[in-house]
């Protein structure tokens, strides 16, 4: 499974739509969830992503400076999303995400939002649950944190 890494200035207009198309299938139509998904952060994001036999995003994800602070060295992860499941590319894609965030970003941690039901889909990855459960758009949320050691473990 090949990944493709780009910036956002790096996309082409067909990725950018393919992206967005994969996101809003998936978190808007199966999901039944309004939100705004456009939020000005995929212009600052690394965007994570692959392609199906199709010619479909199969799955993405983005990383990008939490609070736009790279000094505080938090990157987040968000937007995870996995048109098909049960192929291994969600946990393909996090472990790619989580390598941006370590060797391009030089994060010291990784933070980011999950849903309830996918804790364990991030804990396999080193996330720790590091909050209560919250309500995002209607859905169950907790905050999950991965530290990172000087060699880039956790």
């Amino acid at each position: 499974m090949d990944f493709v890494v780009k910036h956002f200035n790096e996309l082409s207009t067909r990725e950018l739509y393919e992206i967005l198309k994969t996101r809003f299938e998936i978190f808007v139509t199966e999901q039944e969830c309004l939100y705004q998904d456009l939020d000005d952060k995929d212009q600052d994001a690394i965007h994570v992503f692959c392609w199906n036999d199709s010619g479909r995003v199969a799955g993405c994800l983005r990383v990008f400076w939490k609070d736009h602070d790279k000094t505080a060295g938090v990157a987040q992860i968000g937007r995870v999303v996995t048109l098909e499941h049960g192929k291994g590319i969600g946990g393909a894609m996090l472990n790619q995400g989580v390598d941006v965030a370590i060797n391009r970003l030089k994060a010291k941690k990784i933070y980011l939002e999950a849903q309830d039901y996918a804790i364990g889909y991030y804990a396999k990855e080193g996330f720790e649950v590091v909050s209560d459960v919250f309500m995002e758009d209607g859905i169950p949320h907790v905050k999950m944190e991965r530290m990172i050691n000087a060699r880039g473990n956790k």
